[in-house]
């Protein structure tokens, strides 16, 4: 409902239908985060209540949402660490609870929010007994929070969905570079100052 003509870019990703990654499709993905980022979709923080995270994660990524009253707040996205790429997909879509409530503490701290997964065994994750050390801290770092997590099937999920299968581009590592100075760089600036200065060129602005 937040963004016009949503069904558009989406249609590609039906179920039942084969998927090709082509030219329209990259450029319905780019229209998509174009609409993302526009005026009409983010929107302020309006008060401390009624947070609602969406979160899921891939085997590239975790992706998150942040709305406020069906507005969308923010959302976030980053790709696996190399260790996280051995991580079972229980631990992933907690990691990706996780790293939402960590990048978006200073919204969701000292007020009750809900955070959405498509991952179901995890509206149960607080009262589960048998964790290995990992869940343990994460259970500990979300018992901070007045967070109720609850399952949100993952093809309503979508926008969550498509920032964890985002791939992010590999910064480019620089060995070495040549830069070239202007010796007479101040000389001609504090000339062009002179000239700007002049008093014919102050009446001719």
């Amino acid at each position: 409902k937040a963004v016009k003509n949503w069904p558009a870019p989406m249609t590609p990703t039906e179920k039942n239908k084969s998927f090709v990654w082509g030219a329209e499709e990259d450029a319905a993905f780019q229209r998509l985060k174009r609409e993302l980022c526009s005026a009409p979709i983010l929107s302020l923080p309006d008060g401390l209540d009624d947070f609602v995270v969406y979160c899921d994660a891939s085997l590239n990524g975790l992706g998150a949402v942040l709305m406020q009253r069906n507005k969308v707040i923010t959302y976030a996205s980053r790709q696996l660490k190399k260790h996280e790429e051995n991580y079972v997909i229980h631990d992933l879509e907690l990691g990706a609870v996780v790293f939402a409530i960590r990048l978006w503490r200073h919204y969701l701290y000292g007020t009750k929010c809900v955070v959405y997964t498509d991952h179901k065994s995890l509206q149960y994750i607080l009262d589960q007994k048998e964790l290995n050390m990992r869940q343990r801290r994460w259970i500990e770092l979300l018992s901070e929070y007045d967070c109720e997590i609850r399952y949100h099937p993952g093809k309503a999920n979508v926008v969550a969905d498509a920032l964890s299968r985002k791939i992010h581009d590999k910064p480019i590592r620089v060995r070495s570079f040549m830069m070239s100075s202007v010796t007479d760089l101040s000389e001609r600036i504090l000339h062009a100052q002179s000239e700007a200065m002049k008093q014919e060129n102050v009446q001719g602005e």
